[in-house]
C-alpha cells in the first residue's frame, strides 16, 4: 500500500508516535507499506520553523532528511501538474499547504493519512491517524 502522511503525521511519527492510532503506527512500520512525505509538508515546515512556530531539536535542513532515510519514508516531490490541480479544488479547506497535499495525493492516487477532518470534503482517500 502507498501512503502519503500529511504534514502533522509525520511530525507526530517523529516526535510523539503515541499520538498516532495504533492501526495508523502500524501502517508506517509495515515494511510493505510505500510511505510518502510531500515537498510541501518539508516547505511547511522550514517555514514554521523559521517563524517559530514549530520548535525543533535542529534546524529543518538536519531534522528531516535523517528521519526519511532512518524510515524508509520517501520524499514526493511537488511538479506543476500538483500546483496546477489545486486550482480545481472546492475551496472547502485554505490551508495552502493542505490543499497541495490533497491534489498530489489525487494525482498520484495515493490516500492521504491525517486528523485534519476537512480532508473528507475532497475526492480523496483519508486514512485517519487517530483511533
Amino acid at each position: 500500500m502507498k501512503i502519503l502522511l500529511d504534514t502533522h503525521c509525520w511530525l507526530w511519527w517523529i516526535t510523539t508516535p503515541e499520538k498516532l492510532g495504533p492501526e495508523s503506527q502500524q501502517l508506517i512500520m509495515d515494511g510493505h507499506n510505500e510511505i510518502f512525505l510531500s515537498a510541501a509538508s518539508s516547505w511547511e515546515i522550514a517555514i514554521k520553523y523559521a517563524l517559530a512556530k514549530l520548535p525543533l531539536p535542529e534546524d529543518p535542513e538536519k531534522f528531516i532528511p535523517p528521519r526519511l532515510m532512518r524510515d524508509a519514508i520517501r520524499p514526493l516531490p511537488i511538479n506543476h501538474t500538483h500546483a496546477l490541480h489545486v486550482a480545481s479544488l472546492p475551496l472547502h479547506h485554505r490551508d495552502p499547504f493542505d490543499r497541495l497535499l490533497i491534489s498530489q495525493a489525487q494525482m498520484e492516487g495515493l490516500p492521504i493519512m491525517t486528523v485534519d477532518k476537512q480532508f473528507k470534503d475532497y475526492d480523496v482517500e483519508c486514512i485517519w491517524g487517530t483511533p
